[in-house]
């Protein structure tokens, strides 16, 4: 009996785990028979996200040269090596071009075509473009699993889920929301990804209040500007008249920080340095565990978030120290040497000492809430101060002469690549690193500049309050005290929090039906080592795996800069080994039960052949003898 694997999602994450296999299968599946099938209703390799079906108004949020499907020797891993294109040297672009989706989406079919390919003999891929409902099964037997819409599961030896970003149910506040806005005759879009979101319903002209400015915030910008006719001459926005007017604000109240526009050059920072693997190991051997923060608040302040504050900091002040010595105080020795050993209020005083300009000290505070305390007269007012803060970013985060801001992104890196390890951290890391290093590209600011001149995006402010009442949505924020918008349409510009109970993807629900164990964030569970699935007492499922963005062993973005290590890839890695050793081992049981039978079913031949050899040998006796008889009668 041939070997069964399937994977549920055929977008990066399950086109990754089929190269990984593909490059670790001559060491650990020595040619037995076996199936992959590859459960998604969109195409593989794209999926859902980077599908060709979507306007090519929309951009990646990466340089085309930081895109890679492929394995460095930079990553942690047991598997080979199989070095590849990024997407820039595949697609012959500039690699500082952002490109846009559908062409991401071609790269990927691309990759997976070629690990396909790579695949040995007798390993064949099957695509089913089904959604998967259900997996059922016992731990130590086959496992069935059911597609929408066929009577019969397909059976597999292993699953391994690879889901990527899921749709959500409403929790109780945007239920509340789009009750009221059905009852007023509102328009309440909730948390979506952008693409699929039907923005027909938000008119011309109308204000639309947007709460939400990220990454989901820059599509929608997009989609209901450029999308809908408009263009930008220069540094002007030439409107179409088809716009709504979109009011934006979020927690913060400001957009996620610019790419940063200039390549590195000289040395990096020889990272990690106070947040590396003996750092974490000792982590997790704590007999009563860590700290691990609430998610709302951050990383835990006693245990992690020193240690996090430190390592980017350790970046920030390498590159300032070693790059730009005029602007500090002493020796970069004497520094590291006094930073290494300071608690964090004497760090304070070091730095104060050390680098006179307080806009040459990190101050992770202040990045994380620039309009915490300010105030301002008017809406007018908060539009010319946030027009102000968004040039001086773009500005900043393409001036080299600020680089250790790209010191501490290579730091943010680094430290995403540790904490990894740790499993649930809480979303609030998440969102702070997207923030700082995972902003839109500078064109899309620059056009957010023109937009904001022409009225069609008005600012609201930070710690955005929505209510509803009056018949209307109405927000306000601190930053313009006693001032308020109304309008008759309200879009959550975010994704939908990829949790376990409220994923309306059906497999998920059952998985949590059944006690598969869940983060206090609400994400799967899996085992650090290979990403099998955890139950609720910690034990991990032998024939479940699950790899990607909704469980907490999720990774800081789609897509791994080259030569950084990848998260990513050494996941990727440590599952394909351990699902290919276990089904080899399947293959060796079976061969070894099929000889076992073979022998039996030959005894039991032998044994049948002596008891033929002795019948027959009775039958002539007996022959014999009644022949006697006879002659005596006779």
């Amino acid at each position: 009996m041939r070997r069964s694997l399937v994977i549920v999602g055929a977008g990066p994450r399950g086109t990754g785990l089929i190269e990984r296999i593909a490059a670790n299968a001559p060491e650990l599946y020595d040619g037995h028979g076996l199936d992959v099938h590859l459960v998604d209703p969109h195409p593989p390799g794209a999926g859902r996200i980077w599908r060709a079906s979507q306007s090519p108004l929309l951009w990646m949020n990466s340089h085309a040269e930081d895109v890679t499907m492929f394995t460095d020797e930079t990553v942690d891993m047991a598997g080979p090596v199989n070095p590849g294109p990024t997407l820039h040297e595949w697609a012959g672009i500039d690699g500082r071009t952002f490109a846009d989706r559908q062409l991401q989406g071609a790269y990927l079919r691309w990759v997976h075509e070629r690990a396909v390919a790579a695949l040995p003999d007798g390993v064949t891929v099957h695509h089913h473009p089904l959604r998967a409902v259900r997996v059922s099964g016992p731990r130590e037997g086959r496992q069935q699993v059911w597609l929408e819409g066929r009577p019969h599961p397909l059976l597999a030896d292993l699953v391994v889920l690879a889901l990527g970003h899921l749709d959500a149910e409403l929790d109780t506040e945007q239920r509340d929301l789009a009750e009221y806005a059905r009852t007023h005759g509102l328009v309440h879009l909730p948390p979506d990804f952008t693409a699929d979101s039907d923005l027909s319903a938000l008119a011309p002209g109308e204000p639309v209040l947007v709460r939400g400015f990220g990454l989901a915030f820059v599509d929608l910008m997009v989609l209901l500007t450029e999308g809908r006719g408009g263009r930008y001459d220069g540094d002007t926005y030439v409107p179409s008249g088809r716009e709504p007017v979109l009011h934006v604000g979020s927690r913060r109240g400001v957009p996620y920080h610019s790419k940063i526009g200039y390549d590195w050059t000289g040395d990096q920072p020889p990272l990690p340095r106070f947040l590396g693997p003996d750092r974490i190991d000792a982590l997790l051997a704590r007999t009563g565990g860590f700290a691990r923060g609430e998610a709302a608040v951050g990383l835990s302040r006693e245990d992690v978030w020193p240690l996090v504050e430190k390592e980017l900091g350790f970046a920030h002040y390498h590159r300032l120290f070693t790059v730009h010595p005029e602007r500090t105080a002493m020796s970069w020795a004497d520094f590291e040497e006094s930073y290494a050993v300071a608690d964090p209020a004497e760090r304070g005083a070091l730095v104060a000492a050390a680098v006179p300009d307080p806009g040459d000290r990190l101050d992770l505070a202040r990045l994380d809430r620039p309009l915490e305390g300010m105030r301002f007269g008017s809406h007018e007012e908060l539009q010319e101060g946030l027009r102000e803060y968004v040039e001086a970013d773009l500005s900043r985060r393409h001036d080299p002469a600020h680089s250790p801001d790209l010191a501490v992104f290579l730091g943010l890196l680094s430290v995403y690549g540790q904490l990894v390890k740790l499993g649930d951290i809480g979303g609030w890391w998440h969102g702070f690193f997207s923030y700082l290093a995972s902003g839109p590209p500078g064109p899309r600011l620059r056009q957010l500049l023109a937009l904001s001149r022409a009225g069609v995006v008005r600012f609201v402010g930070a710690d955005m309050e929505v209510r509803a009442e009056d018949g209307v949505f109405r927000a306000s924020s601190p930053s313009v005290p006693g001032a308020s918008v109304e309008a008759r349409a309200l879009v959550e510009a975010r994704l939908p929090e990829p949790t376990v109970r409220r994923a309306l993807d059906p497999l998920l629900r059952e998985l949590h039906a059944e006690g598969v164990a869940e983060s206090p964030d609400g994400l799967l569970r899996v085992d650090r080592a290979d990403g099998r699935l955890l139950d609720r007492s910690g034990r991990p499922h032998p024939r479940r795996f699950a790899l990607g963005p909704h469980t907490d062993g999720r990774t800081a973005g789609a897509f791994t800069r080259p030569r950084t290590g990848g998260p990513a890839f050494r996941q990727n890695d440590a599952t394909a080994r351990a699902a290919l050793l276990f089904l080899a081992e399947l293959a060796e049981v079976a061969e070894a039960a099929e000889v076992v039978e073979v022998a039996e079913l030959a005894e039991v031949a032998e044994v049948a052949e002596v008891a033929e050899v002795a019948e027959l040998a009775e039958l002539a006796e007996v022959a014999e003898v009644a022949g006697r008889e006879k002659k005596a009668v006779l």
